[in-house]
């Protein structure tokens, strides 16, 4: 096999419209385009959304909503997650939990309190729960705010 053997999958190309080629073709004298009007000109037709001068949907409808510009999202990882996946003693941050895929690359943590945790670990995060923050130390552990760059 060379460069001289490779052609497109069957049926994936299509054979362009030769336009204006006589009246034998079904696209000769308009080309397809019809008699006279806006949609027969080059550059015509109409903007998306246009219904012919009735009021077009996106006007119909009711403005709906707001999204805030300071919303701050976390990665949400619950104590059943950390009991789970790390061993007693170890140190959870951002890195050890990209490397255990719990959370995606470069995204804010926040520990949630769901599950129990039994065993101590030092954890960092960028938030924690009330409850989170309690059982990480009734389990021996620390839990250690990072600051959000």
């Amino acid at each position: 096999m060379d460069l001289s053997n490779l052609a497109p999958s069957k049926g994936s190309v299509k054979n362009r419209k030769r336009l204006g080629r006589g009246p034998g073709s079904g696209l000769g004298k308009t080309s397809g385009r019809g008699h006279k009007g806006a949609g027969q000109r080059a550059g015509g037709g109409v903007k998306p959304g246009f219904e012919g001068g009735q009021m077009p949907l996106q006007r119909r409808l009711p403005k709906h909503g707001f999204r805030n510009p300071f919303r701050v999202e976390y990665s949400v990882v619950n104590l059943e997650d950390l009991e789970q996946q790390f061993e007693a003693g170890a140190e959870v941050d951002p890195a050890a939990l990209l490397a255990k895929r719990l959370v995606r690359k470069g995204q804010l943590i926040k520990v949630l309190a769901r599950g129990e945790l039994k065993k101590a670990l030092n954890v960092k995060a960028h938030a924690f729960s009330g409850k989170a923050r309690e059982s990480i130390a009734a389990a021996g552990g620390s839990a250690e705010v990072i600051e959000r760059a």
